[in-house]
């Protein structure tokens, strides 16, 4: 860890920044469309983004939809990227391909299988991809059990790929991950030290990029994990794989920010 922030406290401008935004930058919510950054957040990206290479923001969600919610959109120079690194957002503009057919084929299939479905479980649409969430039942955890396996094998007949989450089971084309778009900006910008920042298991194909990038010598990296429970009752225990490939974790957004403020504070 003290190596990729020496590395970047000397040479800031070959730095690259990426971060999630659910659970990183902004609190979970119940509802996606709730989320918002934490106090600060705007600001510090805002500094950090005036001094490094390149910050980028890694989400799920729509590029546009990221952008709108976060208010970032005045950081000069930053990039989101939305569903995965499929859409890029850039100074306005957003850059997409087509959503995947298959996609729609699922949108079908979905009511008759969630029918039967525990109160709370609902169905969040994102164009590119369907997401299952059961953080709102009663039983979360059961929800997904019992979910899982037929969502699993919905996408493996439409030949797309069900990843998992916190309480959230999402069924999106195959190939796209975090860890492939975070690779692709590091390629954009030769840069020499590489952060990244995420909460869920959506985030580790972008820790292993770090990993991979670091233990092969290109890079400076280091890899955070935020976690924080999200609802009463869950555990705060961040998940094994998770905690395996983080050399750092952080409380929560608020301590992502805290974090950033501190390093903003050494430069």
């Amino acid at each position: 860890m003290t190596d990729a922030v020496a590395a970047l406290l000397a040479d800031p401008r070959s730095a690259l920044v990426a971060l999630d935004f659910d659970g990183t930058l902004a609190p979970i919510v119940a509802r996606p469309e709730d989320a918002s950054p934490v106090a600060g957040a705007h600001e510090v990206l805002r500094s950090l983004a005036e001094q490094i290479g390149m910050l980028a923001v890694i989400s799920g969600r729509a590029a546009q939809e990221v952008v709108d919610l976060s208010g970032f959109g005045d950081i000069p120079g930053l990039r989101v990227l939305g569903h995965y690194g499929l859409q890029r957002w850039q100074g306005g503009r957003v850059d997409s391909p087509p959503p995947d057919p298959a996609i729609d084929r699922v949108r079908l299939r979905l009511p008759a299988i969630l029918e039967a479905a525990p109160d709370g479980v609902y169905v969040e649409d994102k164009e590119h991809s369907v997401a299952v969430h059961t953080r709102p039942a009663a039983d979360p955890q059961r929800a997904l059990d019992e979910l899982g396996p037929v969502l699993r094998r919905l996408a493996a007949d439409m030949g797309l790929e069900a990843v998992g989450g916190r309480y959230v089971i999402e069924l999106r084309p195959s190939g796209i991950d975090k860890g492939a778009a975070l690779r692709a900006l590091v390629e954009e910008t030769g840069a020499a030290t590489v952060m990244y920042v995420g909460d869920d298991v959506g985030d580790l194909p972008a820790f292993r990029t770090v990993r991979a990038l670091r233990d092969s010598g290109a890079v400076n990296g280091l890899a955070v994990v935020a976690f924080k429970a999200a609802r009463p009752g869950e555990t705060a225990e961040v998940p094994p794989g998770l905690r395996e490939a983080a050399d750092l974790v952080l409380p929560g957004p608020d301590a992502v920010v805290g974090w950033l403020a501190g390093l903003l504070a050494m430069l």
